[in-house]
């Protein structure tokens, strides 16, 4: 990857063995307590939603939400336009309180909590958002250094051997003094994945970061989200509307239809299931129960 062109295609991404490699077929899960699945035994999972409502005024956007994502895997969430996805991740980082309902982090309810100890757990998050969420006012490095910066009390000399280790990991080590507006849509997700994960943290969340990108560098952000999982382990959230992706990516996949999740569970039982939704969903299929409304 270069930092000259959104993604350099003659110099790959040191991708780990089975990485990426070969047709879309669904990832498989690995056993529970390695790479996916459940958690240690008394220790929560890092993320669960239970029974959540969240309205609008008269929009219900989660209706009765129930997920408990499996710790140390990547979780794609699926679903049609205005079902919820976004929002879910906004009420998992904290963003926005439920109407009724628990959002549990690490068996902490978010908003049963001070707000100082709600700051600390933030801490603990990386966020992709849609668009990188880069400050335009700021350089690439100083953009990936304002998490260091804000909550931790290292000295430069540390934040500067953080910061270019994590730009040079997605290819960008010779970017740092441009801005955002200096560089292309793909790099600037480049340096949002860069930012996410300074913090070193335990959970990160990709808000649809394919949105805007062509195959080619879909695929080759896919890779490099499966490397940096590969080297720093913890529980990724990614939503998104690309099923490619998802089968690329996937551990597990979740489907959210009207506000609830109507199918979690391992990436290839989901593109196996018979379940008319599901089916019709992950299949792109015209017949079914999923209609223009």
């Amino acid at each position: 990857m270069h930092d000259s062109d959104d993604m350099d295609m003659t110099r790959p991404i040191p991708i780990p063995a089975g990485v990426g490699a070969g047709p879309a077929a669904p990832r498989a899960a690995a056993p529970a307590g390695s790479h996916g699945g459940g958690t240690d035994a008394g220790r929560p999972h890092s993320m669960q939603v239970r029974n959540v409502y969240k309205s609008f005024g008269d929009s219900h956007i989660l209706q009765g939400m129930n997920l408990d994502f499996a710790d140390n895997a990547i979780t794609t969430i699926l679903g049609p336009s205005g079902t919820g996805k976004s929002v879910l991740i906004k009420h998992l980082v904290g963003l926005l309180a439920p109407d009724a309902g628990d959002v549990l982090i690490f068996g902490q309810d978010i908003w049963k909590i001070s707000e100082a100890e709600r700051y600390e757990l933030r801490k603990r998050f990386g966020v992709l958002f849609q668009d990188g969420a880069l400050f335009g006012s700021m350089n690439i490095f100083d953009n990936t250094a304002f998490p260091l910066r804000k909550h931790s009390n290292l000295p430069e000399k540390e934040v500067k051997e953080i910061v270019m280790e994590r730009l040079q990991e997605v290819g960008l080590e010779k970017a740092v003094k441009k801005r955002p507006n200096e560089v292309s849509g793909g790099m600037r997700k480049r340096a949002g994945f860069a930012r996410a994960l300074v913090l070193n943290p335990d959970i990160v969340m990709f808000d649809e970061p394919d949105s805007g990108l062509d195959p080619v560098r879909t695929s080759l952000l896919n890779d490099l989200i499966l490397q940096m999982h590969a080297e720093h382990k913890g529980t990724y959230m990614l939503v998104t509307h690309d099923i490619r992706t998802a089968r690329k990516v996937s551990d597990y996949v979740g489907l959210i239809w009207k506000g609830q999740v109507v199918h979690y569970g391992e990436a290839r039982a989901a593109f196996a299931s018979q379940d008319p939704f599901v089916r019709q969903f992950l299949s792109g299929e015209s017949a079914g129960p999923l209609g223009m409304d």
